[in-house]
């Protein structure tokens, strides 16, 4: 999978991370979240899926990684809804597992699902926020979503 960055162009995964690690080594003081989320949208017969790792520097900003995947048309929002929760899902375990495999691992790790208590995915909260803590990460659901509502979301 190649990542984009704002500022650093295209990256491999391997990249991103290692980006996540000099991070943590020029301010190890700094307290840091990571925020990985995505966002889906429709085109005709395909769904464009967008993926980003959010890096916090809590007090300081955020640096951002997205990815780009492309599907066939789900037939329901909940089945497309459920897609995005399983990517992030699956792109946060890569994440916490690549970074503990540097011991660069010190942080909290979020997965930021595009639901919320308002509109047609207030039903799928209980559902998709359970999956999500049964890999034991934090959850967080519009408005609070960032990383899906924001960053996968501007580039969907």
């Amino acid at each position: 999978m190649i990542f984009q960055s704002p500022t650093k162009g295209s990256l491999i995964f391997d990249e991103v991370i290692d980006e996540v690690c000099a991070e943590f080594r020029a301010q190890p003081k700094a307290r840091y979240r990571i925020m990985i989320g995505s966002d889906s949208k429709v085109h005709g017969d395909t769904v464009d899926c967008i993926s980003a790792i959010v890096l916090h520097r809590i007090g300081r900003g955020a640096r951002y990684f997205w990815v780009h995947t492309q599907k066939d048309r789900f037939h329901t929002l909940r089945d497309r809804i459920w897609h995005e929760a399983v990517c992030s899902t699956t792109l946060a375990q890569s994440t916490l597992a690549a970074l503990g495999e540097r011991g660069a691992w010190g942080t909290d790790l979020e997965v930021h699902v595009d639901v919320g208590r308002h509109g047609p995915t207030k039903d799928l909260i209980q559902e998709i926020c359970g999956y999500v803590r049964a890999y034991g990460f934090t959850v967080c659901i519009k408005p609070q979503a960032h990383a899906a509502t924001c960053v996968a979301d501007r580039y969907t």
